[in-house]
C-alpha cells in the first residue's frame, strides 16, 4: 500500500492530468457547440417591408431573387461532452491507528442550585411485614430458710440454709448457700433472723467479698426478730450470701428443729436487656 507522502503525490499528478486533459479537448468541444446550433432562419422570420404589398398574403417575389437554399438543420445524432471520471476510492488507503486521547480539560465552575421541584405524589402502602419475635420475659428468685441456730467461731462462717421455698431455675446453691446472678439486673433482697438471748447477733449480707449491710443486734435479756432489706445492681456471675461475723465476741443467731427463725429471700426487678 501507499504512505501518506506517496499517496499526496500521487492524487496532485492525477489533479495536473485532468487539467491538461480540459485544455486539450477545449477546441473539439467549441466545434461540436457551433455545429449543433441551428443558424437557419425561415423566410418568414426575414420577410421584406413589400410583404403583403397587395393585400393578397401572398409574398412578392421578383425572378432576379435567388433561390432559397435548404436549411441545414443539426446532426440527427447527439453530441456527448467528454468528461473524464477517476474511481477516488481506490486511491483511499488503510484506516490509521487511533491517536492518543489528550488530556482533559479544566473542570468549569458550578452552575447555580436550581429551584426547588414540586412535592412528588404519595408512594402506594407497603406491605404488612412479617410478625416480630416476642418480648422475651427474664425472671429470678428465690427463698430460703434455716432451722438451725449458728454460734460464731475464730473465722467467719458462710450462713448455709436447710430449707427450700423457692429456687426458681436453681440459681440458688444450697449446698455453698450463694446466690448466683445468671440475669444481669436490679434484685431486691431480704434477711430475717431471730437473736439469742444474752448474745450479740452480727450478720454480714455479701456480694461477693464485699459486705452491703449488716443485720445487728446487742446482747438482750430477750430475744427479738431483727430484718434487713436492700436492694443491689448485679452483673453476670455475681454472688450474694450471709456470712456470720468471727468470734471476738460472742454472738449467734436462734433457730430450733420445729420451727423456721432464720430467712433469706431475694429476686428479680428488671433485667438490664430491657433498658
Amino acid at each position: 500500500m501507499f504512505g501518506p507522502a506517496k499517496m499526496k503525490m500521487l492524487i496532485s499528478s492525477l489533479v495536473l492530468l485532468m487539467v491538461v486533459f480540459a485544455k486539450w479537448v477545449e477546441p473539439y468541444i467549441a466545434h461540436y457547440r457551433d455545429v449543433d446550433q441551428d443558424t437557419y432562419e425561415p423566410r418568414e422570420h426575414q420577410r421584406s417591408p413589400e410583404y403583403y404589398r397587395d393585400g393578397s398574403g401572398t409574398e412578392c417575389r421578383r425572378c432576379c431573387d435567388p433561390a432559397e437554399e435548404a436549411p441545414q438543420y443539426a446532426s440527427p445524432y447527439p453530441q456527448y461532452n467528454i468528461v473524464p471520471q477517476i474511481n477516488i476510492t481506490i486511491l483511499k488507503g488503510e484506516k490509521g491507528d487511533t491517536g492518543v486521547r489528550g488530556p482533559y480539560g479544566k473542570m468549569g465552575k458550578s452552575g447555580q442550585s436550581g429551584a426547588r421541584g414540586p412535592h412528588g405524589m404519595k408512594g402506594n402502602k407497603g406491605s404488612i411485614g412479617s410478625p416480630g419475635e416476642p418480648c422475651k420475659s427474664y425472671y429470678a428468685a428465690f427463698s430460703v430458710g434455716r432451722k438451725k441456730a449458728l454460734h460464731s467461731n475464730d473465722y467467719y462462717q458462710t450462713m448455709i440454709f436447710d430449707t427450700e421455698y423457692v429456687n426458681l431455675y436453681g440459681h440458688f446453691n444450697m449446698f455453698t448457700g450463694k446466690f448466683f446472678c445468671y440475669v444481669p439486673g436490679i434484685y431486691f433482697f431480704s434477711l430475717n433472723a431471730h437473736t439469742w438471748n444474752q448474745k450479740e447477733t452480727y450478720l454480714h449480707l455479701m456480694k461477693n467479698e464485699q459486705e452491703m449491710a449488716i443485720l445487728y443486734a446487742q446482747p438482750s435479756d430477750r430475744s427479738i426478730m431483727q430484718s434487713q432489706s436492700l436492694m443491689l445492681e448485679l452483673e453476670r456471675d455475681d454472688q450474694v450470701w450471709i456470712r456470720l461475723y468471727k468470734g471476738e465476741r460472742e454472738n449467734a443467731v436462734f433457730s430450733d428443729d420445729f420451727d423456721t427463725y432464720i430467712t433469706f429471700s431475694g429476686y428479680l426487678i428488671k433485667a438490664k436487656s430491657e433498658g
